[in-house]
């Protein structure tokens, strides 16, 4: 068996497994080894080969993860409208508590309402952005 077909192998198998788990990082992995095929295909030395198969595939992981870690994270699914019904609600609150809650009626029971950050606790109408246990997170409407 060649070394070429040895990398398409490995690199077959890696897929295999990223579509089993999920793992993206294991993709650019196999990305990797798509490479080292690659310089098999181009008469490297072994050494060449894994050398190639590893800066490639390094690379690309690195890659893929400074990537993710600059995006901002996906939103929390209690702030989701389809996974949560209150979202998007508007609520009249009249008080404010000293500590940034307030209690108001709603849906036919007594909620605990929380302020969102940076948002000043005035009486008024206001919109439920989250739902953090039983309270709601509201910003205002």
């Amino acid at each position: 068996m060649s070394e070429s077909t040895v990398w398409w192998l490995l690199a077959g198998v890696l897929v295999a497994l990223e579509l089993s788990t999920g793992t993206f990082y294991l993709l650019m992995l196999a990305v990797g080894a798509v490479a080292g095929a690659l310089a098999a295909h181009a008469a490297l030395a072994l050494t060449g080969q894994l050398v190639v198969s590893a800066v490639v595939g390094l690379a690309l992981v690195v890659g893929c993860y400074l990537v993710r870690r600059r995006k901002p994270g996906d939103p929390s699914a209690r702030a989701e409208r389809s996974v949560n019904l209150d979202v998007g609600e508007t609520l009249q609150i009249t008080h404010w508590q000293d500590d940034r809650t307030a209690s108001v009626r709603y849906r036919g029971a007594q909620w605990t309402v929380l302020l969102r950050e940076g948002v000043s606790p005035e009486p008024g109408l206001y919109r439920v952005t989250e739902l953090q246990g039983n309270r709601l997170v509201v910003d205002k409407a």
